[in-house]
């Protein structure tokens, strides 16, 4: 049908003629009777220009972090040379692997494209996150996805503030900070200036001038914040539909209460796979989008073809929740893929074994040997001597806190099961398939059932920016859409069928 062909090519403006159920299209505006006017929409102008202008970026779409390197170096620059921003997936990884990563990506991106890197709140670790801070400003690391944030620490301060300078009446921040956040009081927070305790604190340390923590005062600790629905991975479970609009509330609360000059934006995150969930958060208000679970099936990601042939099978009912390896001790959780795996059954099992007794000498004998015989598949005292040299190298206060306390060392020991999970799903283990912890959300399954049939439901097709074009160029046609039937025009239901292709360009 001609008019559905013309509201698909969206950068064509055009004015569809109504008249007896039957469509004319004229191209441009035409002054007929009965006419209603679609403009051409570019997929550039879906969310806030500022996006684009500050973070100097074409798109205002991206590549959210997936850690262990998920978020891979490649899936960073793949992003970046499309005009794209993509965040590398550091949580997890050691210091001299991400460092391995920086270099990587600064060689391959060489004419000042846009690109960022994950930083991992760790209560249990808090050196980790200090050392990974020290990392990215040594490195000139100018944004970051700040992710898992429990409260605002003194290194993501740090980051922010480091660095600040003052050009006439502006303040110009070096390095900018994307909270990821799914609750009002952290958005608060991060909206707010840093806390002037943890300035101060930082200045009497050497590690800020006074005038970087003057400067840092009177800007947000973060302007980029990301309301993050239900997700794979770490998530609240909040629904986009609610979470977006209460987080754009409390930012017009916030601009107004602090009298910034600089805008905060507000980005959508969680369940963003396909056209609908893509406009839909644009006309919540979302000023960019950000997308997760559909780019860990991409050839970029750096996980396992066994991982993204499960993935690429997923329905939109087949994730879970279960015990986190990063704030297991806390009870804290997250969203995983349980078709083809045990992992999620099993992480519970040990947190309801963790929460029962105080040390693993209390376990019972039957229970002992059924969790080394199915979970660890060797003596628990092994997996100690495992975990002890893995911490002699990551972070041996651990060992000496689990000297003194046992149920630390318990928590330590079970842990380490949660973490060699997803390195067995990343590296492909096929003897441990049954364990493979995959960080999936619901939006997995959406993009699965979108694609089918199409180029991109082979895995092969599936590369990070060909993935987001798609999304881009089905959120315009449907925005086109949507401006025809708002004007009273009933539009046909083969309208909304945009299929993806692996031939894009936008």
């Amino acid at each position: 049908m001609k008019m559905i062909e013309a509201l698909h090519d969206y950068k064509r403006a055009i004015t569809v003629e109504t008249k007896d159920q039957d469509f004319t299209v004229h191209d441009g505006f035409a002054n007929v009777d009965n006419g209603t006017f679609v403009p051409a929409i570019n997929p550039q102008h879906l969310g806030a220009q500022s996006f684009q202008t500050t973070h100097d970026v074409k798109f205002p779409y991206i590549a959210g972090a997936m850690a262990n390197g998920i978020g891979s170096a490649d899936m960073v620059i793949a992003m970046a040379k499309e005009g794209m921003l993509g965040f590398f997936g550091a949580g997890g990884l050691s210091l001299p692997n991400i460092k391995k990563n920086i270099a990587k990506i600064q060689e391959a991106l060489s004419n000042g494209e846009s690109y960022g890197f994950n930083l991992l709140h760790s209560p249990f670790e808090t050196q980790l996150e200090q050392d990974t801070v020290d990392l990215y400003i040594a490195h000139g690391i100018t944004r970051v996805s700040a992710s898992a944030y429990l409260k605002i620490t003194p290194h993501i301060v740090y980051y922010r503030a480091k660095g600040m300078i003052r050009q006439g009446d502006d303040i110009i921040p070096q390095n900018h900070v994307f909270a990821k956040i799914s609750r009002s009081e952290l958005a608060k927070a991060f909206m707010s200036p840093p806390p002037e305790k943890i300035l101060q604190d930082l200045v009497a340390a050497g590690k800020l001038t006074r005038e970087e923590a003057d400067l840092a005062a009177q800007l947000p600790l973060a302007e980029d914040i990301t309301a993050e629905a239900d997700s794979g991975g770490h998530t609240d479970q909040r629904p986009l539909v609610t979470l977006l609009p209460t987080i754009c509330e409390i930012r017009n609360e916030y601009m107004r209460k602090f009298d910034y000059k600089r805008p905060i934006r507000v980005g959508a995150a969680g369940g963003i796979s396909t056209p609908q969930s893509m406009i839909s958060a644009f006309s919540m208000g979302a000023d960019y989008v950000v997308t997760g679970s559909v780019n860990q099936c991409c050839v970029e990601a750096d996980t396992s073809q066994m991982a993204k042939e499960m993935l690429c099978k997923a329905e939109s009912h087949d994730v879970k929740m279960a015990p986190a390896a990063d704030m297991f001790e806390m009870g804290v959780k997250l969203q995983v893929l349980k078709q083809g795996t045990m992992f999620a059954m099993r992480a519970e099992k040990l947190y309801s074994v963790y929460k029962t007794y105080n040390s693993i000498e209390e376990i019972p004998d039957k229970e002992r040997m059924i969790l080394e015989k199915t979970i660890f598949r060797q003596p628990l005292s092994e997996v100690w001597e495992d975990t002890k040299t893995f911490f002699t190298k990551r972070d041996p206060v651990q060992i000496d806190k689990a000297a003194k306390n046992p149920h630390h060392k318990m928590a330590l020991v079970f842990r380490s099961y949660l973490g060699r999970s997803s390195i067995w799903a990343k590296t492909g283990e096929q003897d441990r398939k049954i364990d493979y912890q995959i960080w999936c959300g619901q939006a997995m399954g959406s993009f699965n059932e979108w694609v089918k049939g199409t180029s991109l439901d082979a895995i092969d097709n599936r590369q990070v920016a060909i993935v987001a074009k798609n999304l881009l160029r089905g959120a315009v046609i449907l925005n086109r859409i949507n401006i025809l039937r708002s004007q009273g025009v009933e539009v046909p239901v083969d309208a909304y069928a945009i299929p993806a292709d692996v031939d894009i360009c936008l």
